[in-house]
């Protein structure tokens, strides 16, 4: 199936250059731009893309708002948006979470994970950069929280081991690289892992990681 995208960016070289990567992949297509934020809510509106790239910084209203206008607590079909901007804020990242927003990268992060999030928001998933996510752990976890022994979890070793690498924000394709395994294997047992923690995504599972002292 095609992963439908929408692009929301004042930007026109932005929104061209992440085009031409999206594109590229025989599993997405790019069905509409927008370059300011009321274009981004009505075109997602229209064409009901399958996941939304939304930028903050856009004439008429933000890109915050209108995360919160398509993605926000209280809507019956809400769109998925991944916030993707220049901006390192604490504050912003906090409103687009808190917004709807399935994922927050800055653009910076390269092709591939700017491809990954728009996979892992299209399966109902959630993807942060990692330095941003390394910063969400400092508010989630406690030091006296953690106990002095790792709580496993009931998971097995290799789920373990996936999950620590998870934990410092490695994508599925480097997981798989990094422990010699498949992209597959490593896909089937983040599903173990997220059905016995209750976690709703990969930021859930490091947040277990971290506050159970499976990594520093």
């Amino acid at each position: 199936m095609t992963i439908r995208v929408l692009l929301a960016d004042d930007q026109s070289m932005v929104r061209t250059g992440f085009r031409y990567m999206l594109d590229a992949e025989d599993d997405i297509a790019v069905v509409g731009e927008a370059g300011d934020g009321v274009d981004a809510v009505r075109l997602a509106r229209e064409l009901r893309p399958d996941v939304v790239l939304m930028d903050i910084r856009m004439p008429g209203i933000d890109g915050l708002e209108a995360t919160r206008r398509l993605a926000g607590p209280g809507l019956d079909d809400p769109v998925k948006v991944v916030v993707v901007t220049t901006f390192d804020l604490d504050e912003y990242v906090h409103a687009a979470l808190t917004g709807g927003a399935v994922g927050f990268l800055l653009k910076d992060a390269g092709p591939a994970l700017l491809i990954e999030s728009v996979r892992a928001a299209a399966r109902g998933d959630a993807l942060v950069s990692p330095r941003i996510t390394v910063r969400l752990l400092r508010h989630f976890t406690r030091p006296t929280a953690r106990r002095a022994e790792p709580d496993p979890g009931g998971l097995t070793a290799r789920e373990l081991d996936i999950v620590r690498e998870v934990a410092r924000g490695l994508t599925n394709t480097e997981v798989a690289a990094e422990l010699y395994v498949t992209v597959s294997t490593v896909k089937t047992h983040l599903a173990r892992v997220q059905e016995k923690l209750g976690a709703r995504n990969r930021v859930e599972i490091a947040i277990w990681a971290h506050r159970n002292g499976l990594v520093a």
